[in-house]
């Protein structure tokens, strides 16, 4: 059984891949983004040896959105964004950030994170963990090329584009 993209299922005795990739804005100034880099490199450390023991390849890879056009090739739609096998782990909540806003010299909101009710500035390993460890097996999602760029990561390019002027 393939999905929709024609992917096929991976052979009985191969390793499956497990590609965590995380996408941010900066890490020099916003502190949302260096703080869940922090705490995501914590949480890929402890469930890694697990997963490699359940027959998993785990890649983690990290990858600055530094221009519109790389915000563009990522299909990026907030920051900073955690995918596992191509796929957003979490909804896309958001909340003023100031630091982002200074970058930009605009009014820019960065991800938050819904838990029990409450919207939390960063993710507790908790919350990453098991929003990780939920993901196994999902299959990546199917690519149609409809992606259009939201309204805010528009306005910090453009912002931090004019502020650069």
């Amino acid at each position: 059984m393939s999905c929709c993209c024609g992917q096929k299922p991976v052979e009985k005795n191969a390793k499956k891949l497990f590609k965590i990739e995380y996408l941010y804005l900066d890490l020099k100034t916003c502190d949302r983004c260096m703080d869940t880099d922090k705490l995501l490199d914590e949480v890929v450390e402890v469930l890694t040896p697990a997963l490699q023991m359940a027959g998993y390849e785990v890649r983690y890879r990290k990858h600055e959105i530094a221009t519109e056009q790389i915000a563009q090739r990522f299909e990026f739609v907030s920051s900073p964004t955690i995918r596992v096998n191509g796929r957003d782990i979490f909804d896309v909540v958001e909340t003023d950030c100031g630091c982002c806003g200074d970058i930009a010299g605009v009014a820019v909101d960065c991800r938050a994170y819904e838990y029990d009710g409450q919207i939390y500035d960063l993710p507790t390993k908790e919350l990453l963990a098991k929003a990780i460890l939920k993901s196994i097996d999902k299959l990546p999602p199917c690519n149609k090329g409809d992606y259009q760029m939201p309204d805010n990561p528009k306005r910090f390019f453009e912002g931090k584009s004019n502020k650069q002027k």
